[in-house]
């Protein structure tokens, strides 16, 4: 007598079919993380005010670039590190070489270099000296002896007579400063990283139907 097992459906083939699912599941839960936490780092970062333009240096990428894998991760990033983790660590900025930190006032006007102007570009742009005053309470100054435009701007007087001229604070000199914290980019990741059980699940079972 012979006997014959014939196991259907096959066993291998269904796991091979179960493997490719979670292969499937885990890549596509990945790429929903990533995506959900750059769309909500973004929102955070306009939501206090720092701008689109900082808000899109937020990028995510999911690994391998190409296929899926039970080993999928996602990568979410700036491109601008530095200027993001300064909002969100809040830290105390120094002078490097240990003496003032200068912060232009209004008067000063904007870099052409983008950001904050420097007491050295100013003086080269405007072709004034600038002055410093110790002050015992509040920041010291720098001035300048020039008169103000019609954009609230130090400008160099165009006066024979000295007529209009006045001495203008151009920069707040200070120690040290104390940048405000205003991301929280870790909450939103930790809530990312929670979610992902529950994507690789909900992708799991969606891919078997």
């Amino acid at each position: 007598m012979r006997l014959r097992i014939d196991i259907r459906p096959d066993i291998a083939a269904l796991m091979q079919a179960e493997i490719a699912a979670g292969e499937k599941a885990v890549s596509a839960a990945m790429r929903e993380a990533g995506s959900s936490l750059k769309s909500d780092w973004r929102a955070q970062i306009t939501g206090a005010g720092l701008g689109r333009r900082l808000a899109n240096s937020i990028r995510s990428q999911t690994f391998p670039k190409t296929g899926d894998s039970l080993n999928a991760a996602a990568l979410v990033w700036s491109k601008a590190p530095v200027i993001i983790n300064a909002h969100d660590t809040g830290p105390l900025i120094r002078s490097k070489n240990g003496f003032w930190l200068a912060i232009p006032t209004p008067a000063a006007g904007k870099s052409t270099k983008g950001g904050r102007i420097t007491p050295f570009e100013w003086e080269r742009r405007t072709g004034l000296r600038l002055r410093f005053i110790y002050r015992r309470r509040g920041p010291s100054l720098l001035v300048a002896e020039g008169r103000l435009n019609t954009k609230g701007r130090a400008v160099a007087s165009r006066s024979k007579t000295g007529r209009g001229v006045a001495t203008v604070p151009i920069f707040l000199l200070v120690p040290q400063v104390k940048l405000r914290k205003r991301l929280d980019l870790a909450r939103d990741a930790e809530r990312a990283v929670d979610g992902v059980p529950g994507l690789i699940v909900a992708n799991w079972v969606g891919a078997r139907r």
